[in-house]
């Protein structure tokens, strides 16, 4: 099987992909060891999500060949949450909810289409924005997030290693959207000056997501105005004003209805094995049955400015 069968099969599947070479997990490596001595990433950030990458061909496959890389498109999800007799509708963007099983069904994939020729996938530990781009399957916003053709930045990555050749590779410099150089609206729309107006490496300690994805009883730091939160967890203010998401906007899929009982249970922070099956159900639909320790901290800001 060549490499451009995978992605045809991909396309198929209604997936992107790019198949690069094994020889490129230098240059990823280098890309973040040279911003991170630069100065280019906040310390914190750099320590809490880019340090744990592994560069290394992993031992389980040492015969790699290749880095298969793919896109998903993902909707919106809704979480609708009763207090006070009022109904709230917090936004849950793209790639959080069915995070894990979306991973999972693309490898599962990949393994069923290889399998038949021998060949072998093995998962990844590695940056997954920096790979989608750098293998010519995406692009960099303005807001360092990943838009793909077809799909905006409402996608998910994934990527495996495998010992398929890789004939024709893709890899490429890493670069942003030819359209973002003279489109500032994201910057704009961003209540936190976190995105920076000559390129697109964020100011990370500034940005919401940093933020709302901490643990729950790290409370926001005193400069975030409440009236900037927009998601239940995450921040989707870029990405609802960028034009390439225009199509997407209204695309929604999972929802799930919290009763005013199961709301308050939330806000205090109720333990998951004393909170109503059906209850913890929902959160699992939603994937937030991990998240439950910040589910106080980040609804009890919508509750306070209702």
């Amino acid at each position: 099987m060549r490499s451009d069968e995978v992605l045809s099969r991909l396309v198929e599947h209604g997936c992107e992909g790019r198949v690069t070479s094994i020889h490129h997990l230098r240059d990823l490596r280098e890309e973040i060891n040279g911003r991170y001595r630069k100065g280019q990433f906040n310390e914190e950030f750099y320590r809490e999500r880019l340090a744990n990458f592994d560069f290394r061909v992993p031992d389980s496959l040492p015969e790699a060949r290749s880095i298969i890389t793919v896109a998903v498109p993902r909707p919106q999800s809704l979480a609708v949450f009763t207090f006070n007799g009022e109904s709230l509708a917090l936004i849950i963007p793209p790639t959080y909810v069915a995070y894990e099983e979306t991973r999972e069904k693309v490898e599962d994939f990949l393994k069923s289409i290889l399998d038949t020729e021998r060949y072998r996938v093995v998962r990844t530990a590695l940056p997954l924005k920096l790979l989608a781009v750098q293998s010519g399957l995406g692009s960099y916003g303005r807001n360092n997030l990943c838009y793909v053709p077809g799909m905006g930045s409402f996608c998910q990555l994934a990527a495996v290693y495998s010992d398929l050749p890789c004939e024709q590779d893709s890899w490429r410099e890493v670069r942003m959207m030819d359209r973002c150089r003279n489109c500032y609206t994201c910057r704009k729309s961003c209540p936190t000056g976190a995105i920076p107006s000559d390129g697109f490496l964020l100011r990370a300690d500034r940005c919401l997501v940093f933020h709302n994805e901490k643990r729950g009883d790290i409370p926001f730091p005193s400069w975030i105005n409440p009236s900037w939160h927009n998601c239940l967890v995450g921040c989707i203010h870029c990405q609802r004003v960028c034009p390439q998401n225009r199509d997407f906007l209204n695309w929604f899929e999972d929802r799930e209805d919290f009763s005013q009982d199961e709301t308050t249970l939330i806000l205090k922070g109720v333990p998951c094995d004393r909170l109503p099956v059906m209850t913890v159900e929902k959160l699992k639909r939603l994937s937030l049955f991990e998240d439950l320790d910040i589910l106080p901290r980040n609804l009890s800001v919508f509750i306070r400015k209702n």
